[in-house]
Order: structure tokens, then C-alpha cells, then sequence
């Protein structure tokens, strides 16, 4: 079974998606760690990588395309990235689709707690970032695949994170899985 995991930066997505591929023993991709990567190659930051994104859409469609031949190719993966649930709808491709989402201000302590590890950006005015990020990536997913980021109903699950532990939304998702999947918990 293929799982994506898609949310907004600071959401917890990819930290319950390293639970969740561990708990399955499932491979994880993920997306967002592959554009930090390239933004790191070309030596910028990833706020110019997203600017320079919005001007030219190869960027996110080199990263999509990879994600792409991923969930083509493999089963038991789960792929983690801002489009992975819409990449399999728009393409057709059987996926348990999760959305991860958090209250803006959750999101923002997040992600000022994983600065030390976030190649490419620092701690300088991280609300106006993370709100900047959000903003690019909307516009783009809008102009280049006429997708409406925002729009949840293509979903399969949808968790608020906010008030729970990673280990906690991961077990939601696990269910929502067992359920999808018709074992009642007897798969893992």
C-alpha cells in the first residue's frame, strides 16, 4: 500500500512519516528534504529556491516528477511532500492519502524548535518565512498544476496535529490504514 503524507511546513508531517515507515517497516521519501538538498546544491536558500521556483517550473517539476516514478514503481512506500496526495489523484494512483495540518502558531514553534537541523533556513523572522513559503507554494501549485493546495477533500484522512504527539497522529494514521485496508489492526 502507498501512503502519502502532505501538510503545511511545521505540520509534523515528516516526523509522524518517520513513525509511520517505521512502525510498517515501510521506505520513506521524502520531498521536502530533496528540494532542501537541491537548494543546498546551488548554494542558496530555500526561500530563493522557492523564488526562483515561482519564475521557472522545472524545479517542482523535477521533484514531482521523481515522486511520481516513486509511487508508480513501489508499493510499500510512503512519500512525504506538500503534492504527494494530489500527485496520486491527479495521476490516478491507488494511495492512502493523509493531510497533517497544525494551527499557525503550533506550526511556527515547530519549526523554530528545528532550525538546527532545517538546511537552508535560519531563525530571522520565521513567521514571515514560513508564511512567505506557504504563499509560494500556493501560487505555484496553482499556476502549474491548477491545484488548490488548500482543498483537503481529496484526502483519504485529515488529522490536526496541534494537540497531539507525533507518536499519537502516527497511531491515527496506522488505523486509519487498518481500516482502509479492512485488517482491523491484524497487518502489523
Amino acid at each position: 500500500m502507498r501512503i502519502t503524507i502532505s501538510g503545511p511546513p511545521g505540520s509534523g508531517k515528516t516526523t509522524v512519516a518517520e513513525i509511520v515507515s517505521n512502525r510498517l517497516s515501510y521506505e520513506l521519501v521524502t520531498g521536502g528534504k530533496i528540494f532542501r538538498e537541491r537548494a543546498k546544491e546551488m548554494n542558496i536558500s530555500l526561500a530563493q529556491l522557492g523564488s526562483e521556483a515561482e519564475k521557472d517550473g522545472r524545479y517542482d517539476r523535477m521533484l514531482d516528477d521523481f515522486l511520481l516514478e516513486i509511487l508508480r514503481g513501489k508499493e510499500n512506500v510512503i512519500v512525504e511532500s506538500r503534492l504527494s496526495g494530489w500527485l496520486c489523484h491527479l495521476n490516478g494512483i491507488d494511495a492512502f492519502k493523509v493531510f497533517v495540518d497544525a494551527r499557525e502558531d503550533v506550526r511556527l514553534g515547530r519549526i523554530r524548535g528545528s532550525l538546527h537541523y532545517r538546511v537552508g533556513e535560519n531563525g530571522d523572522n520565521v513567521l514571515f518565512q514560513m508564511r512567505e513559503r506557504e504563499e509560494s507554494e500556493w501560487e505555484r501549485y496553482k499556476k502549474y498544476y491548477g491545484i488548490d493546495y488548500r482543498d483537503t477533500s481529496i484526502y483519504d484522512l485529515v488529522v490536526d496535529s496541534s494537540n497531539d504527539s507525533a507518536e499519537g497522529v502516527a497511531e491515527v494514521i496506522i488505523n486509519g490504514l487498518d481500516i482502509r485496508k479492512g485488517t482491523g489492526g491484524k497487518d502489523h
